[in-house]
């Protein structure tokens, strides 16, 4: 079975669509943004096609492009827009299959649901991508507490940023959580660079045999 992940932050600007890109590139995955808000600059489709060299035939349509920069429940009201979680079924796909969330695990998708709820409804191991920087370890375990709560599989932490040994160490134990490894700050972030970093930093063996 074609391995299946989504990818969510602790926080909004963490890196997540980054890391996305690189794990579609290497899985030869393709890659689905249900909901993209924002639409003036680069959209998460547009940054995983260009630096995870992912062919067009492997971006899936987002289920709603929404033109506001802003949280999805307010980017939809400001647009004139209802989101109908129907709409966002996971789409069945031959292969890999990347999911990419927007911001972290409790924005409002909706008035009443957020975006935990929804990947609790699609019960699909989540790899948790966090920063390694001052304000993370409380962002992190309070992302993994929300997770388990809603029982959706946690298939570990992924760090974006420089080294820091205590922060992942404390947040491996407190959170008995898997880390999947550390992708560093990149100096020229391009298709090359990030194939290059994300291969030395993660094995993708051992990535897509981990389960809750």
């Amino acid at each position: 079975m074609s391995p299946c992940f989504v990818i969510c932050g602790t926080d909004t600007g963490v890196g997540k669509t980054v890391f996305a890109a690189a794990l579609a590139d290497a899985l030869d995955a393709r890659y689905w943004k249900p909901v993209q808000s924002g639409l003036d600059e680069e959209t998460d489709s547009e940054v995983v096609t260009r630096l995870g060299s992912v062919p067009a035939e492997r971006i899936l349509s987002e289920a709603y492009r929404l033109a506001t920069p802003a949280s999805p429940h307010l980017a939809a009201r400001l647009d004139g827009v209802e989101i109908d979680l129907f709409r966002l079924s996971p789409p069945e796909v031959p292969g890999a299959l990347i999911i990419e969330g927007a911001g972290g695990l409790l924005v409002p998708l909706t008035e009443k649901m957020v975006f935990a709820d929804v990947f609790a409804w699609w019960n699909i191991p989540v790899i948790l991508c966090a920063r390694t920087s001052l304000g993370t370890i409380n962002h992190t375990l309070l992302s993994i507490e929300a997770l388990r709560r809603r029982n959706i599989p946690l298939c570990g932490v992924a760090f974006i940023g420089a080294e820091n040994p205590d922060t992942q160490a404390t947040i491996a134990a407190m959170g008995q959580v898997t880390i999947l490894g550390r992708l560093p700050f990149l100096a020229s972030l391009t298709h090359e660079n990030l194939r290059r970093a994300f291969s030395e930093a993660f094995d993708i063996g051992s990535l897509t045999e981990v389960r809750a």
